[in-house]
């Protein structure tokens, strides 16, 4: 089996990195970063670059993608198509920091996370970089049903 693809967003793409995170997948986002450094980052990273722009998607590395539309769903879409991805791997990137989500016990989060969430929830996670913690509360329902969208749009059997 072949690794993930790992990624590098350049500034217009940091809704498109936030969601490959939440899709499980390693992305820098790099809001500020001169063009020559994010080509230099992602060949020494085996990362692929994503941009809007195209001259410097046909300057990147070979794989470096143009991400055409401006509309995330369409951004996903393109990817998912283009690329075979898929939400496997979800819950294991910050969508933050895309840092590595680590399982935590409830008990380590008491006054960190709404005593509501620590009540009715039993899985929780925690970003071993910034220490955000996440669970799959009221909101995983839509990000689910968007990434079942996806895999639907793209041919596959949604979870």
């Amino acid at each position: 089996m072949s690794p993930r693809p790992r990624f590098i967003a350049d500034g217009m793409l940091g809704s498109l990195a936030r969601w490959l995170r939440i899709m499980g997948y390693d992305t820098v986002y790099e809001r500020d970063r001169a063009d020559g450094e994010m080509l230099r980052r992602a060949q020494e990273e085996g990362r692929t670059l994503l941009t809007r722009d195209q001259e410097l998607a046909a300057r990147g590395a070979p794989g470096s993608v143009h991400v055409r539309s401006e509309d995330l769903d369409e951004q996903l879409g393109q990817l998912v198509a283009e690329m075979g991805l898929s939400a496997e791997g979800e819950m294991t990137r910050c969508t933050t920091c895309n840092g590595p989500l680590e399982v935590v016990g409830k008990e380590s989060l008491e006054g960190v996370v709404p005593k509501g969430a620590l009540d009715s929830h039993d899985e929780f996670y925690r970003c071993a970089s910034c220490g955000k913690a996440y669970w799959k509360g009221s909101h995983w329902t839509n990000i689910r049903k968007r990434l079942d969208e996806l895999e639907a749009r793209a041919g596959r059997s949604p979870r």
